[in-house]
């Protein structure tokens, strides 16, 4: 089937679902911490600023994930695959990542690479159109070459493959205002945040924009911005979609991704952290009614140890998958938000999703729709 997505929620026919393999720890470099950092609480940034140039910047710390979790994890993923699968999508999946893969470098750093997990992270379909997405974290540089597969695939159809243009990633590559302001972070940095360590490969600021910083509404594109590299990207997106699309700036919703804040349930109808959010959204989408689930129960998290990485909040629930206007995955844990979605008389299909807030995604995270009913509508 020809590449067709320009929406979140109408009826699903084809989609990729990250895999897990091989996912066996977090490279803590200053682009992960500095990625992570406002729910990084509790945790020293011994490789962040202005530490990193102190201890050797171009080496990361490998932080080891326990395999149980791991296994946890892998047996979680391959049930979500298998759901959608039952519900009649066809579904498609990248390479593993092998168990020896050698470290990826760019200019002055090297890293270990990622899974392909996250897969909404580094790419962005726009109906017939393919982009992949300049990384900010090192570790993802090369990850949608796990993906190439799939997307040659859709090329072949006949989409269109597009990549915006790579940052280098030096430390001067970062706008580190929205770290640097307290007032914005939820967390806020772990510790001070200092001057970046120059190099010889600096080329400034850079464009960085991750595919879950956008809300697609048929023609309309709601985009999060919260500091420049945001920004250069989506000068980049708009002047590269030529008018096809309208690009809506909303301004710090979060520190990156959107869509643990805000999600399309359907027209109409938006799947929202809390009702604050209304006066952050372009003026036209603000008469679309806004569903606000109760708070997380913290009962239904893990209980981790101190040395294990807890990269999201406790609202990564909210990162559901629509089948189609009617029909939520929720994690089965998530039982304020199943009761809430159900009461708006959705059907709510829970699927198990037990270390979400260890590999820093859900549902919408894990998963990248590439064939959705719905067309470029004027849902604005």
């Amino acid at each position: 089937m020809r590449l067709s997505s320009h929406d979140d929620f109408t009826s699903l026919r084809e989609i990729i679902v990250g895999s897990a393999a091989n996912y066996l720890s977090h490279e803590r470099d200053v682009t992960f911490e500095l990625f992570h950092h406002e729910n990084l609480t509790g945790f020293r940034s011994d490789w962040a600023y202005p530490r990193l140039a102190a201890h050797g910047g171009a080496t990361p710390q490998s932080w080891q994930i326990k395999h149980r979790y791991a296994e946890e994890l892998h047996e979680d993923v391959e049930d979500l695959a298998a759901t959608l699968a039952s519900f009649g999508v066809t579904v498609h999946r990248p390479l593993p990542l092998p168990p020896d893969a050698a470290p990826i470098a760019g200019l002055g750093w090297q890293a270990a690479p990622t899974p392909a997990l996250n897969i909404r992270d580094n790419t962005l379909i726009l109906g017939e159109e393919i982009i992949e997405t300049p990384p900010a974290i090192r570790s993802r540089y090369l990850e949608t070459r796990l993906l190439s597969p799939v997307f040659t695939h859709y090329w072949q159809a006949g989409a269109t493959w597009t990549t915006m243009p790579r940052p280098t990633l030096t430390d001067v590559s970062f706008d580190l205002s929205y770290a640097r302001d307290a007032t914005t972070t939820l967390g806020g940095p772990t510790e001070s945040i200092d001057a970046p360590q120059p190099s010889s490969y600096d080329v400034g600021f850079e464009m960085m924009l991750d595919g879950a910083q956008v809300l697609r509404l048929g023609r309309d594109l709601v985009v999060n911005i919260a500091q420049e590299n945001h920004r250069r990207g989506v000068d980049w997106l708009e002047r590269h979609l030529g008018g096809r699309y309208r690009i809506h700036r909303v301004w710090r919703m979060a520190d990156n991704h959107i869509d643990s804040m805000l999600l399309a349930l359907r027209p109409g109808v938006l799947l929202a952290r809390h009702a604050g959010l209304r006066d952050l959204l372009p003026q036209r989408l603000r008469a679309w009614k806004l569903i606000v689930p109760p708070e997380p129960d913290p009962g239904a998290f893990p209980v981790y140890d101190d040395e294990d990485l807890v990269l999201t909040s406790p609202y990564i629930d909210l990162n559901v998958l629509s089948i189609d206007e009617e029909t939520v995955l929720v994690n089965e844990q998530c039982t304020g938000l199943i009761k809430t979605l159900e009461a708006e008389h959705f059907t709510v299909v829970p699927v198990r999703h037990r270390h979400r807030r260890l590999f820093g995604g859900g549902f919408h995270c894990f998963t990248l729709d590439t064939v959705r009913t719905g067309g470029c509508e004027e849902y604005l």
